[in-house]
């Protein structure tokens, strides 16, 4: 596209009744068309009304009439705006031709203007067009940090964020190079950006890659994405290095259950923290309605199968409209499946018929997830129970975010098992005729969505898989668009959810073998607190006072925790052959003498660089020794490698990320699950990634064993698959795919004043 001028003026010649309106409506589809790039006006001069000419894109006024133009040509400043060729020809014929120039003459010479003039009009076309053609290539950046003024006590992160003014969105996809006809303002301060971004930039060469995991977490978090935002500040404001934050969007669970948001915290946040927090652009809605239309299809399937003869659904599933009967694209598509190349309705026969109108999906085989409710109002709950799952953990999600493009998208929607059929054939989204449906219901959504730090740095939100029971990553193509638009010299920080032996292990075997990208750096995260739980501190819980152990100085403590689950999770970064820098969040409680300790320890282990970050109080500013740790590492090599080939088999890809990452002697499967692994090799499933659904609370499958435990078989209870996504899930010991809410949810807090519409108990 780039570099390539295509020149094409348009002249707008309507009939003179046509009304202001009718005018306007035609200029505005040229400034929208990226084919045209001068539009002239041919109209009476009464047409020529000041709305009709400012109606007009600038850039496209090749005869510069519009005010702007017009302005710019008075300021003398013509490296945007267009000289008007009618002025410009009588200036040039009157510096040829001096006092003797023909226009002087009233008569037939004054005709020699008009052909200069369509000559100059021209000229300005190849301006436009040439200007155009060097728009689309990549624009330096010419962002505008905003100043911090952080204060001691910090305040809590809903007054900061609102204390904080944001840049219009629009101004800042302009200072990250964004064309205007990349994004789709939603609000002030949230735009969707184009996917056609990836076609402009896609000879730039992508920036560094920065994975953000952690240690094994408490239930309190230990604050990686405050860390994410903390870094890109520190890298975008204060070393003056483009930088973009990929995270995921949050979901209703966390935010109205225990942490009251997931914005980041303190002086290192997106804002506005309520927008990110709550709805955001609709992205989660449109997967649940999504998840919900498949339901429904499901619902209505197995209902009309079972109550209608093969004539009656086939006369109704291809009705005859105005005397003729057709299959649609998607109905075509299914025969093709089925071995059937006649597309004539009426020549199919009977077999082919019961063939094409029977699923026959089996009531106790059906594996889409859903509520319960719908489906019992047709099956009984003995003969059909349906599991259940999140929004978040859904497999709509998954391919959202690993897709990596609107057609991709849908051929994974398409691909979705939703079942089996009675004789164990499995049966797909595409089956049930609703993938095209799927594919508009999340059009917009596999759009990511531009906000910004509260240092003015550009920030992706989209997506939000859960991590212990989904592969927990932001999008494939937030990253990938980041990549281009910061630059070679630039960097992408995105975060993987809990410890690195889920998101960490999941981003790298499953994230980067569907996008290709490989990371340049692991920044893995550790705070004190977390660190002596590991090393045989008493429990934690939200809600609950932190122990003595945890606010006051304890050495042995720290060490031990440093010694197990800190120098674990820098090996299993290791084994994927990529450079780690531990970043400690530092909390207030935390002494001189055990953050050394943990720098100390964290490097003997294996890390480039350890360094305390300050961000939280701070702001970007407390983050720059990080900055500086991740672009050293960053310029050292990476030797990355996956954990296992996509051709291990399935049980033995099982067992190496037990043995390898979590540390277990072996694992253990259940008869269901053995007898799902004969299945999906059966089915040619077996070359699929493996995405554990396990809890994050521990390296084992016990949530109560901290540290490092060994000496463990872990148990592999059941397994799913996501087809459409592309993965294999096993169910490790007890964890659940559908969590519930504590006692006390922090829903008790939010409130929302009806009078000035401020939002209250956010935190």
């Amino acid at each position: 596209m780039a570099g390539k001028i295509g020149l094409n003026i348009t002249q707008i010649c309507l009939p003179r009744e046509c009304t202001e309106d009718e005018i306007i409506e035609e200029v505005l589809k040229l400034n929208e068309d990226p084919r045209v790039h001068g539009v002239y006006l041919h109209l009476p001069p009464a047409s020529l009304t000041s709305r009709v000419l400012n109606t007009l894109r600038p850039e496209k006024d090749v005869d510069g009439v519009s005010d702007l133009n017009v302005g710019r040509l008075v300021r003398g400043d013509m490296s945007q705006g267009f000289t008007p060729p009618l002025a410009n020809a009588v200036m040039e014929l009157l510096a040829r031709h001096g006092e003797q120039s023909p226009i002087q003459n009233h008569g037939r010479e004054m005709s020699g203007v008009g052909p200069l003039t369509a000559a100059l009009r021209m000229r300005n076309v190849v301006q436009s067009s040439s200007r155009w053609a060097q728009g689309q290539q990549y624009r330096p950046w010419t962002l505008r940090s905003l100043k911090l003024q952080p204060l001691s006590p910090v305040p809590s992160d809903i007054e900061i964020s609102r204390a904080q003014t944001p840049k219009p969105v629009d101004q800042l996809a302009q200072e990250i190079g964004l064309l205007q006809e990349e994004t789709e303002a939603y609000g002030r301060t949230k735009a969707k950006v184009r996917l056609s971004l990836l076609d402009r930039l896609r000879e730039q060469p992508d920036g560094k890659y920065v994975l953000v995991a952690g240690i094994t977490p408490t239930p309190l978090g230990e604050g990686k994405s405050t860390v994410v935002i903390g870094l890109v500040q520190a890298l975008s404001a204060h070393l003056k290095l483009n930088s973009f934050a990929c995270l995921r969007q949050p979901s209703q669970g966390p935010t109205f259950g225990v942490k009251g948001g997931a914005a980041g915290g303190g002086y290192a946040q997106v804002i506005p923290m309520e927008e990110f927090n709550l709805h955001l652009t609709g992205d989660i809605h449109a997967i649940t309605a999504a998840n919900n239309l498949v339901a429904a299809a499901i619902d209505a399937r197995m209902l009309h199968e079972a109550t209608q003869t093969d004539k009656a659904l086939y006369s109704r599933l291809v009705p005859s409209v105005n005397g003729v009967r057709r299959f649609s694209p998607i109905q075509i598509a299914r025969l093709c499946r089925l071995g059937i190349s006649e597309i004539d309705p009426r020549a199919l026969t009977p077999q082919e018929v019961s063939s094409f109108v029977r699923l026959d999906l089996d009531p106790a085989k059906v594996t889409w997830q859903r509520g319960r409710t719908l489906y019992n109002q047709l099956f009984p709950p003995p003969i059909f129970q349906p599991p259940h799952m999140i929004a978040v953990a859904s497999e709509i999600m998954a391919i959202l975010a690993l897709a990596d493009g609107l057609g991709d998208m849908k051929t994974r929607l398409g691909r979705m098992v939703v079942g089996s059929s009675r004789s164990g054939q499995p049966i797909t989204a595409e089956d049930l005729g609703v993938s095209g449906a799927l594919a508009v219901l999340m059009k917009d959504a596999i759009k990511p969505t531009l906000m910004q730090t509260l240092e003015g740095s550009p920030v992706f939100v989209h997506a939000g898989p859960f991590a212990n029971i989904a592969h927990g990553n932001s999008s494939v193509l937030a990253d990938k668009l980041a990549l281009k638009l910061v630059g070679e010299d630039g960097f992408v920080v995105t975060e993987a959810g809990f410890g690195a032996d889920i998101g960490m292990e999941k981003f790298f075997n499953i994230k980067c073998r569907a996008s290709g990208l490989r990371p340049n750096v692991v920044v893995l995260v550790a705070t004190v607190r977390a660190l002596k739980m590991h090393g045989g501190g008493p429990n934690v819980s939200a809600g609950s006072p932190l122990p003595r152990e945890y606010i006051d100085e304890n050495l042995s403590l720290v060490t031990k925790g440093c010694s197990s689950n800190l120098r674990k999770q820098i090996q299993i970064a290791h084994l994927f052959g990529v450079p780690v820098v531990v970043a400690l969040n530092v909390f207030k409680t935390d002494t001189q003498a055990e953050i050394d300790l943990v720098c100390q320890m964290a490097k003997e282990s294996g890390a480039a660089d350890a360094v305390p970050c300050h961000h939280w109080a701070r702001g970007g500013r407390g983050s720059v020794d990080l900055a500086q740790a991740v672009k050293q590492a960053s310029s050292q090599p990476s030797h990355f490698q996956f954990l296992y080939s996509q051709e291990t088999p399935i049980v033995e890809k099982i067992r190496m990320i037990a043995q390898k990452v979590y540390g277990a002697d072996d694992i253990e499967l259940s008869p269901e699950a053995q007898a799902k692994i004969d299945y999906y090799n059966q089915q040619g499933y077996g070359k699929l990634p493996i995405c554990m659904a396990k809890t994050h609370l521990s390296l084992s499958h016990l949530p109560e064993k901290k540290g490092t435990p060994t000496g463990f078989t872990l148990p592999i209870r059941d397994i799913r698959a996501s087809i459409g996504a592309g993965f294999i899930y096993p169910l490790v010991g007890t964890m659940s795919t559908m969590p519930g809410l504590p006692t006390r949810p922090c829903f008790y807090d939010i409130d929302l004043d009806p009078v000035t519409e401020e939002i209250t108990g956010l935190f």
